[in-house]
């Protein structure tokens, strides 16, 4: 009996996960459909009440092959379309029992006079929406954005307008008292906006968003791009007047803290966060490209086991001004080549790489190409 209740249990989640249809994840999505459309926000046609799966109209089973079965892997995230003016955007689902933080520092770091400081990488939040029916849920509403380091770094001026701009960011939050608690890789992303002027598919993000061919992009030095730090459900911000800033230990997406193998008593969050950059540029960029080798003295401080020993943020874009200065054009403008490259593979990079650069070049495209 156990085993035949485990077999269509098993049957039930194939069924959920590979047939196309809604997920238990998206059924939240659908049934919130019409509420908000009214709000003035357009989902994609999966996620409209009188869906029928196109595949379903020819017979045919290949979901993956057609744009409305793409199902969305987290269910509290979701693309949709601000129909006042067309723009993409996203929308992410928040409980506020579980995230009491999030939301209120999200609405400090977009407001004025912070959201027009040059030096904020917080996402911007456009709204936030109130679920009629459910008081512990909110929604924000923020850019489209897109994992940081895909498509790849190809020069090296590209690693370091990402490195200037996320130490210049984690610098602003902490001048603001507020420490992010999980800035690893999967939380800093970028606009996509200048490298895919077309935009692409929310899922299948090598798309484009009708999943008739794939999506066209540029390089960052032709098109340069904004980084933003994101999700800040573990985040908490501080009053330097009650003292120095202690919480306990919380672990993010990177297990690899030092002190919070060492102790779980409660600590200053603020060189956790240097640890967390610091190691975001150790393992995305030195432990995959060569040419940065110039970065391991400030990334090797940076990622330290004593927090105490760690440089503060200020200590590090301080040192890394000075670093920055010591970069001649040529090396900013220098290929990025990944470690155990193959060699035919390196060869049509350096023929592609010579013929962009002439191009920037002739465009006067600077080699750190800033937004």
């Amino acid at each position: 009996m156990t085993s035949a209740v485990d077999a269509s249990l098993s049957t039930q989640i194939t069924r959920k996960l590979y047939d196309g249809e809604l997920t238990d994840g998206e059924i939240w999505w659908r049934d919130h459909q019409v509420w908000l459309q009214e709000r003035g926000y357009m989902l994609r046609a999966r996620y409209r009440p009188d869906w029928v799966p196109s595949w379903h109209k020819d017979g045919g089973t290949d979901y993956d092959e057609h744009e409305d079965g793409q199902n969305i892997v987290r269910s509290e995230v979701l693309d949709a379309t601000r129909i006042a003016d067309d723009t993409v955007v996203t929308l992410k689902r928040i409980k506020s029992s579980r995230h009491p933080y999030e939301v209120d520092i999200c609405r400090f770091f977009s407001s004025e006079p912070r959201a027009s400081d040059p030096a904020n990488r917080c996402v911007p939040v456009y709204e936030v929406l109130d679920v009629p029916d459910e008081p512990d849920c909110k929604l924000i509403v923020m850019p489209l954005l897109r994992k940081f380091f895909d498509p790849r770094f190809l020069t090296v001026g590209e690693a370091v307008e990402f490195f200037r701009q996320t130490f210049e960011g984690l610098r602003f939050m902490h001048a603001h008292h507020v420490a992010h608690r999980d800035c690893g890789r999967m939380n800093i992303m970028m606009d996509p906006r200048p490298l895919f002027p077309q935009l692409y598919h929310f899922v299948s993000t090598w798309a484009k968003r009708d999943m008739s061919g794939t999506a066209k992009s540029y390089t960052r030095t032709r098109h340069p791009v904004r980084y933003y730090f994101i999700d800040f459900g573990l985040s908490r911000r501080y009053d330097p007047a009650k003292g120095p800033p202690r919480s306990w230990p919380i672990w993010g997406a990177d297990r690899t803290v030092p002190e919070f193998h060492k102790s779980l008593e409660p600590c200053d969050p603020f060189p956790t966060d240097v640890y967390y950059l610091g190691n975001v540029i150790k393992t995305v960029f030195l432990d995959v490209y060569t040419g940065l080798d110039f970065m391991k003295p400030i990334v090797d401080d940076m990622v330290q086991d004593e927090p105490a020993s760690r440089p503060n943020m200020d200590q590090v874009v301080a040192r890394f001004d000075l670093l920055l200065g010591s970069l001649s054009t040529w090396k900013l403008r220098a290929r990025l080549p990944q470690r155990n490259e193959f060699w035919l593979v390196r060869l049509f990079r350096v023929i592609g790489h010579t013929f962009r650069t002439i191009f920037h070049i002739l465009s006067l495209r600077p080699a750190l190409p800033r937004p």
